[in-house]
């Protein structure tokens, strides 16, 4: 099921139909080149009208009061009417009808109706939950080929979500994937992470969190599937340290100067910053370090973006982290 915003041109508020002029023409070429039949998807608006004046959507808005009830702002403090719940209703009945297995939602609005978010950049590329009368539908939000059409660098994003979408229509439930996260470790427990997992293991991921010009935590992660997080500041215990004693800090310190020194591919996002800040700061060496994620992705795609939320709507399957921080959606697994 495609979902757009609302008839976008005069030939479209006609018939009835949308996608038939520049946008449609250009979304067909892409759904082509990802494998997907256009012919084989339902596709319907969340408005099935024409803003007026003018073909923009804030013409369909008000203020807060006006709105819509337990909806956010579409656009910049801008509330869409209530007069248009309707359109939602008639949007809804037709998700329970038809059943999709994917709902392809193309641009803010589609994605404010189902997800009940303001904006498109921070979610799209990742499968999102729907929740309509018992059932979970699955939402993978991207850019509307309208935007496309006036930004150009957009179309390669659009494309890399359609890849996803062509294969996320092979099953209709979402699927995240899983990993064991350690936290809050014992110094035994680093020993027993470093013997069980990164010493069998070719290569390694280490990546550092700071704050006022200390290391607050650094993580090790040898396959995709598990990782360690190593803390040292924890603001609950006095001296705001997370080791008991100055001793067995310093002996995680020692443990950490030796993964950080394995002679195996490291890799990292944005890894210079981190080797300069372990050597600079902490004077530990990373010498085997090999690659950094986010000058590999510059080097493929130097128009996109390189930040690790977007790296990571493009080559995996996470939901978006600012959308799970703002649904207070837990998807990590522990272990002790």
């Amino acid at each position: 099921m495609i979902v757009g915003e609302a008839w976008g041109c005069e030939e479209e508020d006609a018939g009835g139909v949308p996608f038939v002029g520049a946008s449609g023409k250009l979304l067909r070429g892409l759904l082509r080149q990802v494998g997907i039949a256009y012919d084989e998807a339902y596709v319907t608006n969340v408005f099935n009208l024409r803003p007026h004046p003018s073909n923009n959507i804030i013409n369909l808005c008000g203020s807060r009061g006006e709105g819509i009830p337990g909806y956010p702002a579409l656009s910049r403090a801008k509330y869409a009417k209530a007069e248009y719940a309707s359109e939602l209703d008639r949007l809804f009945e037709e998700i329970a009808r038809v059943n999709p297995t994917l709902i392809l939602a193309l641009g803010a609005t589609p994605s404010w109706a189902l997800l009940k978010t303001s904006g498109i950049k921070s979610i799209r590329g990742a499968p999102l939950p729907f929740h309509l009368s018992g059932h979970t539908y699955k939402v993978l939000p991207t850019y509307h080929p309208a935007a496309v059409l006036r930004d150009w660098s957009l179309r390669p994003i659009l494309l890399a979500d359609l890849h996803k979408a062509r294969r996320e229509l092979e099953y209709p439930d979402i699927r995240r994937p899983q990993r064991s996260i350690w936290i809050e470790p014992t110094y035994t427990d680093l020993i027993a992470f470093e013997c069980g997992y990164i010493n069998s293991s070719p290569q390694l991921s280490i990546d550092i969190e700071t704050e006022a010009e200390q290391i607050t935590c650094i993580g090790f992660a040898p396959s995709p599937s598990i990782g360690l997080v190593v803390p040292f500041v924890d603001k609950t215990k006095p001296g705001n340290s997370y080791w008991k004693t100055l001793e067995e800090e310093v002996r995680v310190w020692q443990w950490v100067r030796k993964m950080c020194g394995l002679k195996k591919r490291i890799v990292g996002q944005n890894f210079l910053y981190d080797i300069g800040y372990l050597w600079g700061k902490y004077g530990i060496p990373v010498p085997h370090a090999t690659d950094d994620t986010m000058l590999l992705h510059h080097s493929l795609q130097p128009e996109m973006d390189k930040g690790l939320g977007f790296l990571g709507s493009i080559y995996t399957d996470e939901a978006s982290w600012k959308f799970m921080g703002r649904a207070k959606h837990k998807t990590l697994k522990t272990e002790d």
